[in-house]
């Protein structure tokens, strides 16, 4: 996994899950590649202290004029590879602005987002918020097969730009688990917590490692194509002491540490979604011009009259037997040499990274704390 790709920020994502995870009982789930994109487009109408806050906020430094393009086409490039279609895959990530009627985006910056980030554009009747709601999240329905419906709650008439970013993602296992070893089991959300949930398992070779410095269990699950999930297992009451420890230092380690051994993996069956008021996490981690008076995007408008008032995400991840229906063809593996295997029980919190290996980009970052919740 590449995580020290120029473009895309692992200490990003990081800040990111630190900022949304103080909550310790609630399921994480978010995409830093759909969040980092959309800002990225929103910089192309950036200016001035605006352009550099979002910049440095993404993790982007050394801002000069070459710099900032080369960022804008990096971005495009990683889109084009992960928007390429894979028979096993399903990954839509997206970008849309909706602005107040009235507003007539400059030129330039359509061409730009258009060009660097394949940016839709709608105006929006803010004056009549339901029907705006509607439309918002009807467009986004759509674009993620019907798995995103309800993205915005609410709107204010005074609204004069939405920025929408959206990610779905589904993807076969490499090796698919048998869904007639599924069973139910305890999965332990405290120590005074269980609740029951479908437990798959699978006996194959993995690549794994157990951290002795922040007792937890690290395992590589890979997809068919170029994504994998890398799932870590921290011991009973240590899942403080490894979020604390989470560094790009960290995963570059348990990256050059893992090692193929035998197991006998079991992993909860997950379904969860994640939505998260990104204005509210960016002011928290000193992104604020862009939502106040003093914003700058008169790339956008030619003056310096628009703010950005809302930021949604929403992500949403399915953990099943097969991933998906490609699976279903796969022939039946005889191994040679029945060796004993090691066995690694997900039946407590755990933390969740979905990454895709050609591009080096997190795509996704999570904590299943309740498998059960949605």
């Amino acid at each position: 996994m590449a995580l020290g790709t120029p473009s895309f920020c692992p200490e990003f994502c990081l800040e990111v899950y630190q900022a949304i995870s103080k909550e310790a009982d609630k399921n994480v789930f978010f995409s830093p590649m759909s969040i980092s994109t959309a800002f990225a487009m929103l910089a192309v109408g950036a200016k001035s202290t605006t352009l550099s806050q979002i910049f440095e906020g993404l993790g982007f430094d050394g801002l000069t004029e070459t710099r900032i393009h080369d960022i804008h086409k990096s971005f495009h490039k990683v889109l084009a590879v992960l928007n390429c279609t894979d028979v096993n895959i399903t990954l839509n990530v997206g970008n849309v602005l909706f602005t107040a009627i009235g507003y007539e985006p400059q030129e330039t910056f359509l061409q730009n987002t258009k060009q660097f980030y394949d940016a839709e554009f709608f105006s929006s009747d803010f004056h009549k918020p339901e029907e705006a709601k509607k439309q918002t999240n009807k467009y986004v329905e759509e674009k993620t097969k019907g798995k995103i419906s309800e993205l915005i709650g609410h709107l204010d008439p005074s609204t004069v730009l939405v920025l929408v970013n959206y990610i779905y993602f589904k993807a076969a296992w490499e090796k698919y688990f048998d869904p007639l070893r599924t069973y139910e089991h305890d999965f332990f959300v405290n120590t005074n917590t269980s609740v029951r949930v479908k437990m798959m398992q699978r006996d194959s070779d993995y690549d794994s490692y157990y951290d002795q410095d922040l007792s937890c269990e690290v395992v590589e699950l890979p997809y068919q194509g170029t994504a994998r999930a890398l799932l870590i297992l921290p011991d009973d009451g240590k899942m403080k002491q490894v979020e604390d420890a989470l560094s790009k230092e960290t995963l570059c380690k348990w990256d050059n540490k893992l090692e193929t051994r035998r197991l006998n993996l079991q992993l909860p069956k997950v379904s969860i979604s994640g939505s998260y008021d990104v204005k509210n996490l960016f002011e928290e981690m000193g992104i604020t011009e862009v939502f106040s008076s003093n914003a700058d995007l008169s790339g956008i408008s030619g003056s310096r009259d628009l703010q950005v008032s809302q930021a949604i995400h929403k992500a949403l991840l399915e953990v099943d037997e097969a991933g998906t229906e490609a699976a279903g063809a796969t022939a039946i593996i005889l191994t040679r040499v029945l060796r004993p295997s090691d066995t690694i029980k997900f039946n407590r919190p755990f933390i969740i990274l979905i990454s895709d290996k050609k591009t080096g980009t997190m795509l996704f970052m999570g904590k299943i704390v309740d498998p059960t919740k949605k």
